[in-house]
């Protein structure tokens, strides 16, 4: 994609979706650090039937501890990864009451310390959380910037750093989740809707859709 289509081609993102938000539901910063730590490969909608009842009594870390690994099964039992996962969980809660007083830290080198989080969750809490412009750069994120053009390469690590280099500054803080669901929606994996994309003129893809 050129250079001088990107501003374009976020400002079409930007119209159609002017305030998006993550489709993963939390109550506060620590239930979305719970919420990005169970979703990996899972839906967003398979995470929310899973925390629905959960974020409704547990809320803070001190709880989460006090609810312990076998209780917590109970509720994410239909969560992928499950043993893993609460065990990651009740990990970090211990980690957070004990040095951090409770609180989530807002920085990715604290956030990326803890069990269970790695680059791509740390930049969903600091973006979603504490509205920091990072990129979070997952399944849809990568095959939306490779497809198009945008940002091509062959690991989310790079793919990230070509964003965070041509992406303007003034659509940093909502990039990620444009992209995001653009390619939950429109460029779908399997079968992109090219027909409905407000950017087909701009994305350099060779087998559009019909």
């Amino acid at each position: 994609m050129k250079t001088s289509s990107v501003d374009t081609f976020f400002s079409r993102l930007a119209a159609m979706r002017p305030e998006p938000e993550s489709e993963l539901s939390y109550v506060n910063p620590y239930t979305l650090l719970v919420a990005v730590v169970l979703s990996a490969q899972m839906t967003d909608v398979g995470v929310n039937k899973a925390t629905g009842p959960l974020f409704k009594k547990i809320k803070t870390p001190k709880a989460m501890v006090a609810l312990g690994e076998a209780e917590l099964k109970t509720y994410i039992k239909s969560i992928n990864l499950l043993n893993n996962k609460a065990k990651n969980v009740i990990a970090l809660s211990q980690i957070l009451v004990d040095q951090y007083g409770g609180e989530v830290p807002q920085d990715r080198e604290a956030l990326e310390s803890l069990p269970g989080v790695g680059r791509k969750t740390a930049n969903v809490v600091l973006n979603v959380a504490f509205g920091q412009p990072t990129m979070a750069v997952d399944t849809h994120v990568f095959r939306v910037a490779n497809r198009t053009g945008l940002a091509c390469g062959e690991t989310p690590l790079e793919v990230e750093e070509q964003l965070m280099k041509i992406v303007p500054s003034k659509w940093l803080q909502h990039a990620h989740h444009w992209l995001l669901l653009h390619g939950r929606y429109v460029c779908k994996a399997k079968k992109p809707d090219c027909p409905n994309c407000i950017v087909r003129d701009l994305c350099v893809f060779k087998d559009k859709t019909v």
